[in-house]
């Protein structure tokens, strides 16, 4: 998708973002998936967006991040928060614009789906990383479909998920053949929504890449059953969505 075409950056954070004790979370979860606590100095954020992870990112390992993203309007969002230690650089994932050997974790949030040449992209990652370096990534995967939200209200969204994400094996097909040893993987129940009116808020910004794919006709149709459904719920019981973690480990010397 061609973030630059659209509206969504503009309405990506609020569409997308959640409380900082969910964040907390995702540090957490991120620390562990990158082997725990270890010296980590330089980031790439791959596929950044607006950054929502990239400042939180520096503020919790006290690193550098690089954070890299296509899309100029999405990298336009990014600047605008002005966090310490991110340097924003346009570029894609197969083309990675960093030297050799030069960052200790690649971190990638909601990207996978995007990438033309997967495969192309753990090489890149692969020559970016520092020896024993890491990769985490978070996405959504057909595993966990069936744990969706949305899914139920929008009924074409599984039709268009299934051809758009790939599985957890899927993923970690190209970077095993890249020369990476799969770490770990977990699923995180990840809040999405504080109540059910307030996630009903956020799918009507539309900020998502499935979401937009609908006609104008279906968005509006699963919109208002999804608010007819919110309204019924009680108003402190949280949205919960599924989320696949995984992480892979760089050789400690470069493949021949």
């Amino acid at each position: 998708m061609d973030y630059d075409t659209t509206t969504m950056p503009a309405v990506y954070d609020a569409g997308r973002g959640y409380s900082r004790q969910t964040l907390e979370l995702w540090l957490v979860a991120i620390e562990k998936a990158a082997g725990g606590p270890r010296r980590i100095e330089a980031i790439l954020d791959l596929g950044c967006g607006t950054g929502r992870y990239s400042g939180a990112l520096a503020e919790h390992f006290g690193a550098a991040v690089t954070a890299v993203d296509p899309s100029e309007k999405m990298l336009a969002e990014s600047r605008r928060k002005n966090a310490p230690n991110v340097t924003c650089l346009q570029g894609h994932g197969e083309q990675l614009p960093l030297g050799d050997g030069s960052v200790d974790m690649v971190f990638m949030s909601m990207v996978f789906h995007h990438f033309a040449d997967p495969r192309q992209v753990a090489r890149e990652c692969q020559r970016v990383l520092k020896p024993g370096g890491v990769v985490v990534l978070r996405a959504g995967s057909i595993d966990e479909i069936d744990g969706y939200p949305y899914l139920p209200f929008f009924p074409r969204t599984e039709q268009l998920i299934r051809h758009s994400l790939s599985s957890v094996a899927a993923m970690q097909s190209p970077f095993r053949e890249a020369g990476f040893e799969p770490t770990s993987h977990e699923i995180v129940m990840s809040e999405v929504g504080a109540s059910w009116p307030e996630y009903a808020e956020k799918i009507a910004l539309r900020a998502d890449s499935i979401l937009v794919q609908l006609t104008e006709a279906e968005f509006a149709a699963g919109l208002a059953a999804l608010r007819r459904y919110a309204a019924a719920q009680p108003a402190d019981q949280p949205v919960i969505e599924p989320v696949d973690l995984l992480a892979f480990q760089r050789a400690q010397s470069r493949l021949k």
